[in-house]
Formats: C-alpha cells, structure tokens, sequence
C-alpha cells in the first residue's frame, strides 16, 4: 500500500528589505507607554520644586533632574514615532 500526501502551494519565500516590522512596531507600542511614565516622572519632579507634590524619590545624580526626564521622554517618543514610521512603509507602499 503506497500513501502519498499532497501539499498545498504555500507562500512563496521572497527576499525582503523590511525584515523586522512587526517587531518594530511591537517596540514602538512599548516605548510610548515608558514616555508617558519618563513625562510624568518630569512633572513629579517639577512639582516638587514649589512643594506641590510630595519629596521626588531620586534626591541626587542625574536622574534628579526634570529635564533630563523630559529630554528621556521625548527620545523615547521620537524613536517610537521612527519605529512605527519603519514598520508601516510597506502598507503605504501597498496602498
């Protein structure tokens, strides 16, 4: 008895640019979230300055400062606003 199993045509394997796009837009949904607690933790330590919010928890260093939390938060946004821009070409390019 001899059995033979068909296969169905399965997608053809091409060579692409744009690898990773769905890994790129998986990071650029998490840098956003992180962004948004390095802005908030900007303006707990702004606040903290006049005594509108209670003591910031990092007293010394670098990370003590408001700008570098604002600086952090707007590279964290810029390079999610990069990575989404990377990982949706194709569907433009499609379109």
């Amino acid at each position: 008895m001899v059995v033979r199993i068909r296969f169905g045509k399965g997608s053809k394997v091409e060579r692409k640019r744009r690898k990773n796009r769905r890994v790129a837009m998986a990071f650029a949904s998490l840098l956003t979230p992180g962004a948004v607690m390095a802005a908030a933790l900007g303006i707990w330590r702004l606040a903290e300055d006049p005594h509108w919010a209670s003591d910031f928890a990092i007293r010394k260093g670098l990370f003590s400062h408001w700008q570098v939390w604002f600086a952090f938060a707007g590279l964290l946004q810029t390079g999610s606003y990069l990575l989404n821009r990377y990982g949706r070409a194709e569907d433009k390019a499609i379109r």
